[in-house]
């Protein structure tokens, strides 16, 4: 089992923001101390919920604070980049960690912050598998020569590289079965944020689609996203997630308030409850969280726990304490103690 950490970076508190992102850097120290493996940060704009607009710049400030803690996006949205510059800021970012650096792509799930950019969201789907292509073409062969609908770029000369070779891991974020093969096809590593049903679906279209393509290389990471908080008692944890998760959800709807319209795929849950309901979250004693977890990947056959421990208006204090409640209490547990259920 390995343990990762999500984080939108949202900017849901009153802190300076100077100050909101010395905190999380701070956080980023601690995750490394306590052997989680890799730092996943998301890609927002225009929104209380875009504190990581620019996911690179953050990552190269996260490298530069860590040793050994993997640096990653899920995701780039691809539709508000140029794949050339996207090629450039991961070769960048990649060998400032000295070859830390995951990477994970999306079309962007969020039609208005796409339309500020000029993008017409319609398209969205065309313009990320050409730039998914222009950005590995660059990666792997050290070179663009492609023509599209979208990019003409031909024989672009490259002298920025990639640390690791031929290209840094590569995650997707499975929504549907469809995504699940697509993702497998691709030797993709794959995160979803379902709950435990539709993501043991997932997960098994994925590792089907594994073996029916004949793979037989390493183990691919499989991760679950969970919110999650820590603390001594479950009363003095709901407490802590009740309140974050009310200004989390203001940030996280503040385009679509704005815009008159309802988010569809995920931020449905009005309250923590919802969201503990949906099986998408946490809240409790180091004994709860273990008991959750153990049957959360039990139940799906996940293999990396991808946590949300910062999030709304929670202080540095309660996100300090549980990320090292879990680190002390629940992940050497969880690493080697049988599973509460066997999966199906």
């Amino acid at each position: 089992m390995h343990f990762g950490v999500m984080d939108h970076l949202d900017l849901s508190s009153d802190l300076p923001q100077h100050e909101h992102y010395e905190n999380r850097l701070r956080l980023g120290e601690l995750y490394d101390q306590a052997g989680f493996h890799c730092y996943h940060v998301t890609e927002h704009h225009c929104t209380p919920l875009g504190g990581g607009a620019s996911p690179s710049v953050f990552l190269a400030a996260l490298a530069q604070r860590t040793k050994r803690l993997r640096v990653g996006t899920l995701v780039y949205a691809l539709p508000a980049h140029h794949p050339l510059r996207m090629f450039e800021e991961i070769c960048m970012v990649d060998q400032i960690s000295g070859g830390r650096l995951d990477i994970g792509f999306g079309r962007g799930s969020v039609p208005m912050e796409l339309a500020y950019f000029g993008v017409d969201p319609t398209e969205a789907r065309e313009i990320y598998d050409e730039a998914l292509i222009v950005v590995r073409q660059g990666l792997i062969d050290g070179r663009i020569d492609f023509t599209g609908k979208h990019f003409d770029m031909r024989n672009v000369p490259l002298h920025l590289k990639p640390f690791q070779k031929p290209m840094p891991p590569v995650w997707y974020g499975v929504h549907s079965t469809e995504s699940a093969i697509r993702a497998a096809g691709a030797r993709f590593n794959v995160v979803m944020n379902e709950g435990t049903q539709t993501a043991a679906q997932y997960i098994d279209d994925f590792k089907r689609e594994l073996t029916a393509t004949g793979y037989d290389g390493p183990e691919r990471m499989i991760g679950l996203a969970r919110t999650i908080v820590v603390a001594p008692s479950d009363e003095e944890a709901m407490t802590i997630a009740r309140r974050a998760h009310l200004s989390f959800q203001k940030s996280f709807r503040w385009l679509h308030t704005l815009h008159g319209v309802v988010p569809k795929l995920s931020g449905l849950e009005a309250t923590y409850d919802e969201l503990m309901q949906a099986e998408r979250a946490i809240a409790g004693s180091p004994e709860t969280v273990l008991r959750f977890l153990q049957q959360q990947h039990a139940e799906t056959g996940a293999n990396y726990s991808v946590l949300r421990f910062a999030f709304g208006d929670m202080n540095f204090e309660d996100m300090h304490r549980s990320v090292e409640l879990f680190a002390q209490k629940v992940m050497p547990r969880l690493r080697v103690m049988e599973p509460a259920v066997q999966p199906a």
